[in-house]
């Protein structure tokens, strides 16, 4: 078995829009953003991950940064693909001599198209990839949280990503009832930005906006522990000087309400879908939360009180998704909800 492991490499990845997260052995050897830096002209791959969002919003004419991936899928093909080369290289499963064959599990999102599908699979083989299977986000996601997903009791996720929230009830290893909306930790920066530009008369970057959202980010606006304020930095729109303003989780809990109902509107419209005996079981289990997204400061409380259920918040929802996407891995033939 040692021996025939030279030859064939499993990887486990997380190919998120905001976050690619790749499992090798159980073990978490990447765990970067999902952006790259290109030389305008040539195309020569500069920096992937976090080197690359470094770059992001500082660059010159003569580099590009670019997120390959949009709403949870492929939106540059070839991007994609360099991005993959670089991200595995980091792995150190290429091998001295030479490459060994790659076996992989990749997620995708569970409202994904047939032609997107394919892109994330010939990105894959395109990488280095001799076998590929794939596994639907939050199928993974309740893997990863510990969730006997074979079994006939039926069980609530919601994964909130980057891209997309994937909300899916699942039972019996297949997925009963599903949604996946384009609202997510995305739209929670844009949302930030606009917000900051019409109460504030600042343009902040990107960057800025996801570091408001992960200092002072909420989804309501009476939490018990509530974090201090934050200072933003930005230009200002009036004078186009730089300049700063304070902001505080109130604000920011303002800011997200309307893409945090899209996500309650979705949650409930699942649970009317959902066959009855099924929505027994997840009376009595509650909903689980995964997904960068779930860390919302009060989210869990939000839908607590939207839906009347208990809602659980995986331990290390980041990566709950990778978790179960490498166990997948290990059950590569086992499991009947691995897409072949």
């Amino acid at each position: 078995m040692g021996f025939l492991s030279l030859f064939t490499k499993e990887i486990a990845i997380d190919l998120g829009t905001a976050n690619t997260v790749i499992l090798h052995n159980d073990k978490v050897v990447v765990d970067e953003p999902s952006i790259i830096a290109v030389e305008r002209n040539t195309k020569r791959v500069m920096a992937v991950g976090k080197k690359a969002l470094m770059m992001h919003g500082r660059t010159h004419e003569n580099i590009l940064t670019i997120r390959p991936l949009k709403d949870g899928v492929i939106a540059d093909f070839q991007s994609t693909e360099m991005m993959l080369r670089e991200f595995i290289k980091m792995t150190g499963t290429r091998g001295i001599l030479f490459p060994p064959a790659l076996k992989m599990v990749i997620c995708i999102p569970s409202g994904i198209t047939e032609v997107e599908e394919r892109a994330v699979r010939d990105s894959a083989e395109q990488s280095g990839a001799k076998e590929v299977r794939l596994i639907h986000e939050p199928m993974a996601a309740a893997v990863g949280i510990g969730i006997d997903v074979l079994d006939a009791n039926g069980n609530m996720i919601v994964d909130i990503g980057g891209g997309t929230s994937e909300i899916a009830v699942i039972a019996l290893g297949g997925i009963v009832t599903q949604k996946s909306i384009k609202t997510a930790g995305d739209d929670f920066n844009e949302d930030i930005i606009e917000y900051m530009r019409k109460k504030h008369n600042i343009y902040v970057s990107e960057s800025m906006a996801e570091e408001i959202k992960t200092n002072v980010g909420a989804a309501i606006e009476d939490l018990d522990n509530p974090p201090e304020d934050y200072e933003a930095y930005g230009r200002d729109l009036l004078l186009g000087i730089p300049k700063s303003v304070k902001v505080n989780y109130r604000e920011i809990a303002q800011a997200l309400n309307d893409s945090i109902t899209k996500i309650e509107a979705s949650v409930i419209n699942a649970l009317e879908l959902t066959p009855p005996a099924l929505s027994a079981d997840i009376y009595k289990t509650g909903i689980y939360l995964a997904g960068g997204g779930s860390l919302l400061r009060g989210l869990d409380k939000r839908l607590a009180k939207k839906t009347r259920l208990k809602i659980h918040v995986a331990e290390d929802p980041l990566r709950a998704v990778a978790r179960g996407t490498s166990i997948a891995l290990k059950n590569f033939d086992k499991f009947p909800f691995l897409i072949k």
